[in-house]
């Protein structure tokens, strides 16, 4: 998969923007707040309909403008895809090659992306919220029974929590929201388990490479442990809900626990080796998205650099390997570095004003 093209107009701090990146690496250089990390999150946005930066979509609006639009083509391997975002006084609205989306989640697995920011380090040392939404967001990229079955459990968990919150909930009512709940969070509990079960080998293996010691270990921390006992489980944690007025078991209450040289990395590890382990866990998206569809996703690298020392660098190059397309922004790489290559296409920016170098 490789994006041939990105159209931005109104779109945070750019310029209007005509980016056509290289087929392997494309580097965009510039200072600080000068858009680089805006460029990828645009790219983020039209394929994926979200911001890692922000909930609010009109914090993506160019100041003084009402509206923004993006513009996405991608080649894949069996056809072309066009993608297109618009953001007007609050209403967003996507299209697919030129046909207009009824729901977001539509533009979902249109083209695949992954995207790796420096906030991404708290996928190791954060709280577990951030690690159940890499596995959401991953997931619903590419299985439509999942995307499915998580928006479904979203609204059932909101009603049923309004429900304890209320005077004297009624139990038959309870009975209702715990069955579907309960039918909707199996399917979140058996797909988590086996994505994850997948991508600890691939993130095990890029970690090796790109760290050459230590080992990493990934592990589905659910909740619940078998999708069947849902129900049961519901049903025993009543009296505890009723009195604490929350859902207090199933899968919104799922981790992943990840262990360097067999220690807790939230805890013990280094930045550097932090850092090392969430790029081990994107590398393995890679991987676990090539053998879902066929083809690599779109990688893009913020400011990966930072915190690697030269060796990890060459060694994470290494592990991404020459089929994947990838964009990556810095401030202080040299378009002299040796492991560059002459296939790279370099691009600079200044003021939300992108040419290439």
């Amino acid at each position: 998969m490789r994006l041939l093209s990105l159209k931005c107009q109104g779109f945070r701090c750019l310029s209007p923007v005509h980016f056509e990146p290289g087929p392997g690496l494309t580097v965009i250089r510039g200072g600080n707040a000068q858009g680089k990390t805006t460029l990828l999150e645009a790219v983020l946005f039209v394929t994926t309909s979200k911001s890692h930066r922000t909930n609010l979509e009109q914090d993506l609006v160019h100041h003084g403008e009402e509206h923004f639009q993006v513009k996405a083509t991608a080649a894949r391997c069996d056809r072309e895809v066009r993608l297109e975002a618009n953001w007007w006084k609050g209403v967003k609205r996507f299209k697919v090659n030129g046909v207009p989306q009824a729901r977001v989640s539509d533009i979902l697995g249109r083209i695949h992306v992954v995207f790796f920011s420096p906030e991404d380090v708290d996928l190791v040392k954060g709280g577990a919220a951030g690690r159940r939404r890499f596995l959401d967001m991953e997931l619903s990229q590419v299985s439509p029974s999942y995307l499915s079955a998580l928006q479904q459990y979203r609204q059932l968990l909101r009603q049923r929590n309004e429900l304890l919150r209320g005077h004297a909930p009624d139990p038959d009512l309870l009975d209702v929201w715990d069955v579907q709940l309960a039918q909707a969070g199996a399917v979140l509990i058996s797909e988590r388990s086996a994505f994850s079960e997948e991508i600890a080998g691939y993130a095990c293996s890029a970690y090796a490479t790109i760290a050459r010691q230590e080992g990493l270990r990934v592990e589905y921390c659910p909740n619940v442990e078998k999708p069947e006992d849902l129900a049961d489980v519901l049903q025993q944690a009543r009296a505890t809900d009723l009195r604490r007025r929350q859902t207090t078991r199933g899968p919104h209450r799922d981790d992943l626990a990840l262990w360097v040289a067999e220690r807790p990395a939230r805890t013990f590890a280094s930045q550097g080796q932090q850092k090392t382990a969430a790029l081990a866990l994107k590398l393995a998206e890679l991987e676990w998205i090539k053998a879902r569809v066929g083809e690599y996703p779109v990688l893009m690298l913020d400011e990966v650099l930072a915190e690697l020392d030269a060796q990890r660098v060459r060694m994470l190059f290494e592990a991404i390997g020459e089929e994947v397309q990838c964009l990556m922004t810095t401030t202080v790489l040299s378009p002299s570095e040796s492991w560059l290559g002459p296939e790279t296409v370099n691009f600079r920016i200044e003021r939300g004003c992108l040419e290439k170098a």
